[in-house]
């Protein structure tokens, strides 16, 4: 798992899994967080897997300890 952000967007990409192949995230639901403060995309693939979560307003719905971490070098 690693955690891309955006700071000045304040948006984040939680991907759960190494890597997300171009076309392999085929499903996308929607997702508000409890008080609206932040909405989700969760992106599955064919088989139904969660693969990632898009966050905006991830200031709001996720930890600062996982914000302030630096992204991993591809």
């Amino acid at each position: 798992m690693h955690i891309e952000y955006d700071q000045e967007n304040d948006t984040a990409y939680v991907c759960l899994v190494a890597r997300i192949a171009d076309g392999a995230a085929v499903r996308q639901v929607a997702v508000e967080t409890p008080g609206g403060e932040a909405d989700l995309t969760l992106d599955f693939d064919q088989s139904g897997r969660l693969l990632g979560i898009e966050v905006i307003g991830a200031r709001a719905a996720l930890p600062a300890e996982l914000l302030s971490r630096e992204a991993p070098r591809a």
